[in-house]
This record gives C-alpha cells, structure tokens and sequence, in this order.
C-alpha cells in the first residue's frame, strides 16, 4: 500500500503547499496553511485501463440530447426564483449566513412546504425537541414524511439515506459533521471537504439534491476551504441584519440558473414571510415635506422595485468631514459628490454626507445615482422632493446622466405605485413609446437639468 503523504492548504482560498509557509501566495493572507493528510494513490495505471476496456469514450456534442432537467418545486416562490425555478435532482447546494439571520428557519420552513415527499433533516446543532418547538412556531402545516436525524456522524447520515431514500436531504450544518476516515475534529479543512465530497458522490449516484447549511467567517466569506465553493453546484448567500425584519436570499454561484436572482423575506414571529411587492414595504409614505429623500426605481435581477433613498447633509463638526454609506457604495459616493461639486457647483468640502438606503437593503444597481444626487442636494439646501416624483439614471464623471437597462419595467413599476413623474435618461426616450403610460416623464441629459426638474 502507498504511504500516506502530508500537504499544507490555505483554510481561506484554497492554495495547496508541500511545506508550511507563513504566507499565502494565492490570497497574501498570513498563517492561514493547515495540515492535511493525502491518501496515497493506489491503481491508477489499472484505473485507465479499466476505463478504456469498459469502452468509455467521448460523445460529439450534437450527438447529446436536449432535455429539461425536472425540478422539484419547493412551495416557496423567493426560493424558486433564486434557485432559477427550483431544485433540480442530484444537485448540492450551499446555503450560508450570518449567525440567527435564519438559515435553519429557512430550511425547516422549506421540508415542511414540500407536501407528499419524504425529506431527511439532519441536524448536527441542536436536538429533537428544539426542532420541534421550531416547527411549531412556524405554525404551517406540517409535513407527516418530514424526517429529523440529529447525527453528526457521515456514515450514519449515509446508511439513513440509503435506508429512507428521501427526496430532499438538508445538513445543518457542513461544519458539525465528520468522518471516521479522518483524524481531526469536525470543521477542520479536512473533514470538510471529505464530508462535502462524499455528499456530492451521493447526491449525483442517487439523484437526491442535499442543501448544505454552512458557517461564515468575521469577514462575511464561508467557512472551511474555498474547495467547499467550488464542489457545490449552487452557493446561496442569506443576507440582512438582525435589527432589520427584511432578510435578501443571493445567488453567489448557479450551475442552474442566474446568479442576479434576488428573494426578500420579511422575519415575523411565526416564521419567514415571501415579500411578494417589495416596493410597497420598502416605500415610507410619511416623509412628505421632509428633505433628504428621493425614490428611485432600481431593479435586481428581473425584479423592479422602488427605493427611498435617505441623505443627511450637516456642517462637518470635525477637521475631517465624514463620508458614510449604508447600503449604497462608499467609493461611489465619494464620485458622485465629486461631480456635483465639480460639474454643478456647491461645495461640499466642508460638509459630512450621510446615505442610507431605507429597509437595510444593499443595491448595486448604477441607476441609483441619480436619487443619491438628488437626496444630497435636497438635505443641502434644506428643501423637500414634492411627492409623486421619481428617478432612474448613472451619472458619469463628466454629469452626464447615462441610460440605463429595462427603463420599460421601471417605469411600469412607479406607475402602478402611483407615481405621477418620472426622471429618465434622455437616450431611453427613442425606444420608448410614450403613450402606453399615464406618467409624465422627464428625460434629462445632464445632472442639473434633472436637478432643474426637481427643485426649478
């Protein structure tokens, strides 16, 4: 038999070392190398003659058949959407998050939802009866072939699945599990990626897809070796904070559907509540009269939906003046208030600028840039939004007003809000057909015709 050999892995990105080193040079991040034991490779010259005696031998691709993979429909419409229509068979998907954001409320709320279907529950975390007193406070109705298994041990949760054939299996979590074929404790880079390993082996021979519940480290990445990422087919990221009710479902990576996909839930006391209308939650109707407001029609994914964007300007009180954002880019802050200082003239040098994006939501979508413009100059001059206004549009470095994609749907999303007008690139106007909508609209080319617009 071959010996044994040890390596040294980098526990944050994955880069493999046959000696220890103090540094990473894949990440740069320092003492980050575990050490690892390596089986030794036994047979692989039979292996390929194996494989070519058994006639194994490559397929063109016109000759491969065209099919829709079948997916199993999880109750959940958020979750479908995210996973791009639901589970598909013989797929691994990891689900991570910060700590009590809800990721074992998820998916518990998910077994339950799949009505008619045996699902295995293993939980490594917490007992049988803390799960049950979960249950009942989701209060939904309870799947009778919903099975608990509180293991940590991999042939275990193994020899139940071959036993229950189940058709959705849920680890909670990667990191309280392990094997015997290794020497070291659960959630070491080890027993991670053997566990995970052995999982997908299952989950691809038998057809059953396994939701991996995973930790995340202080720097918000997931825990245990970046391989974990790469042998999954689905990473999904459970985002939101603990003061907040609203909680985002991303999709990191998707082997199966689109990564821009986004799902909103709301955390109520019975469990988590599918935002089917974002834009009605996330608007407050109560700040008229009040500056430093502006609505925005912003989209993720295929989802369109209104944001109210907060900005307080004040006289810095330091030497410094601070820069804050929440929910909003700190660096593209900072370049939008270099245009409006630069291209339309008020100074905000000696000013602190503050930016919140309403809900605790965090949005990348460029056409915010021209409500986090106007929320600014309105809190600047001490002067309201009049209500019924909204905008859609990037700004560039030299104040232009830029178009942005699928104006159609952002503009059918504030009128159906009842908004009465709406600031829009002026280049979004020639595909446009402007008798379809009962809103005013008001295409600008340059920063200050919209901030002409707004505040005359």
């Amino acid at each position: 038999m071959a010996k044994d050999k040890t390596a040294f892995v980098c526990e944050n990105c994955g880069y493999d070392s046959p000696k220890w080193i103090g540094k990473c040079p894949g990440c740069g991040q320092w003492n980050t190398f575990k050490e690892i034991k390596i089986g030794g490779q036994k047979g692989s010259s039979s292996h390929r003659t194996s494989s070519i005696s058994n006639g194994i031998h490559p397929v063109r691709l016109k000759e491969i058949a065209d099919k829709d993979e079948p997916r199993i429909d999880t109750n959940d419409a958020e979750l479908n959407r995210v996973l791009g229509g639901g589970l598909v068979p013989g797929s691994i998907i990891l689900l991570g998050g910060e700590p009590g954001i809800g990721k074992s409320t998820l998916s518990l709320q998910t077994a339950l939802k799949i009505e008619n279907e045996k699902i295995l529950y293993v939980s490594g975390e917490e007992s049988e009866h803390q799960l049950k007193m979960r249950a009942n406070r989701l209060s939904q109705s309870s799947n009778d072939n919903c099975l608990i298994l509180c293991e940590t041990s991999l042939e275990k949760i193994i020899s139940a699945i071959d036993d229950e054939q189940p058709r959705l299996v849920i680890i909670d979590s990667i990191q309280t599990i392990s094997t015997e074929d290794v020497e070291s404790s659960p959630g070491s880079i080890t027993q991670v990626r053997e566990c995970a390993s052995a999982l997908l082996r299952i989950a691809k021979n038998t057809g059953i897809p396994i939701i991996l519940i995973g930790h995340i480290t202080k720097d918000g990445t997931l825990a245990g070796p970046k391989i974990l990422e790469h042998i999954v087919d689905t990473v999904i990221q459970f985002e939101g904070d603990n003061h907040y009710a609203y909680r985002i479902l991303r999709a990191i990576k998707n082997r199966f559907g689109s990564t821009s996909e986004l799902g909103i839930y709301e955390m109520m006391q019975d469990g988590l509540r599918e935002v089917t209308n974002p834009s009605e939650l996330l608007l407050n109707t109560e700040h008229n009269g009040l500056s430093g407001i502006a609505i925005s029609s912003a989209i993720e994914g295929v989802r369109p939906f209104m944001l109210e964007t907060q900005a307080l300007v004040s006289t810095a009180a330091y030497g410094t003046p601070q820069r804050s954002a929440t929910g909003f880019d700190q660096r593209r802050l900072n370049m939008l208030l270099a245009v409006l200082e630069k291209r339309v003239g008020f100074k905000l040098i000696q000013k602190d600028v503050f930016i919140n994006i309403a809900g605790g939501l965090r949005v990348s979508d460029m056409a915010m840039d021209l409500s986090i413009i106007a929320a600014v100059l309105s809190s600047n001059i001490d002067t309201a939004i009049e209500q019924g206004w909204c905008m859609a549009g990037e700004v560039g470095l030299s104040g232009e007003v830029r178009p942005v994609s699928r104006i159609e749907q952002r503009i059918g999303e504030a009128e159906k809000l009842g908004f009465t007008h709406f600031i829009l690139p002026k280049a979004n106007m020639q595909r446009l057909e402007q008798k379809k909508y009962n809103i005013h609209l008001h295409p600008v080319s340059k920063v200050e015709e919209a901030l002409r617009e707004l505040f005359g």
